[in-house]
């Protein structure tokens, strides 16, 4: 599987409807709950995602440390990340990270379509 998105979300309601907005759009989408979730599920799949929807604050491990343990990895280093998160504004050091965009959440569904149709299209039309 490739052209697909990695969406990391611990709170189950979000997960799903996130999921379902993206699978109605025509995107493939895996899901983790948390940081070490979603790295396990990168190591072990075969072909990467082509953007990766983070949640920053999560049970586990969570979205800073997810992404500081991705760009120690040079397999994962250049997978787009996008953070998702309730805080007012991205975390200075994960902006100095290189991410490809940041949702406030809740996020509007224009806005999460715009920032996925940015980095690929949907499985249905390719």
């Amino acid at each position: 599987m490739n052209n697909w998105i990695l969406l990391v979300e611990d709170d189950p309601d979000i997960q799903a409807s996130l999921l379902d907005l993206l699978d109605m759009e025509g995107y493939t989408v895996r899901t983790a709950s948390d940081g070490r979730q979603a790295l396990d599920l990168l190591e072990s799949s075969r072909d990467l995602p082509s953007l990766i929807l983070l949640d920053l604050l999560m049970r586990g491990m969570g979205g800073k440390e997810f992404r500081e343990e991705q760009l120690r990895n040079p397999r994962l280093m250049s997978i787009p990340v996008v953070i998702m998160s309730a805080d007012g504004g991205p975390d200075l050091q994960l902006a100095d990270s290189g991410v490809a965009g940041y949702l406030r959440k809740p996020a509007d569904v224009a806005d999460i379509l715009d920032v996925v149709a940015r980095h690929l299209k949907p499985s249905s039309t390719t």
